[in-house]
């Protein structure tokens, strides 16, 4: 799980759980009654973010399973976000970072959440037969 392309996706995790966090954050704490359900949204992510990378630093079987668990709600919040974002667009009078498929980060919170669900189900199948 600590190799190569395992790292790569922790980095990347990271630095999403970073920039989601502190943005999320900011908006709270001075924009929250603006948009208090994209805001909200955005904090949620930021602590998915979070979660997906501390377990894929630990990288125990727990942890592998709470991993597979948080890309899922990911992919599962950007695909659900990203659809109310047009068909409810006055409840995203600003964006979170799902909203519009992650359009805000270059898709990247649409693509992440897939290549991380790949890999781990990848790494989880080695596992098995060694």
């Amino acid at each position: 799980m600590h190799t190569g392309p395992g790292r790569a996706l922790t980095a990347v995790y990271g630095v999403f759980a970073l920039s989601a966090t502190a943005r999320a954050g900011y908006q709270l704490i001075r924009e929250f009654d603006v948009a208090p359900i994209a805001y909200t949204l955005s904090a949620f992510a930021a602590v998915i973010y979070i979660v997906a990378t501390v377990c894929l630093v630990i990288g125990r079987r727990i942890s592998h399973r709470i991993a597979l668990a948080a890309c899922g709600i990911e992919f599962i919040g950007v695909i659900v976000v990203g659809i109310l974002s047009y068909t409810h667009p006055e409840d995203f009078a600003k964006p979170s970072v799902w909203s519009n498929f992650g359009s805000g980060y270059g898709f990247i919170p649409l693509i992440l959440p897939l290549i991380g669900l790949w890999w781990l189900i990848r790494v989880g199948r080695r596992a098995n037969r060694d």
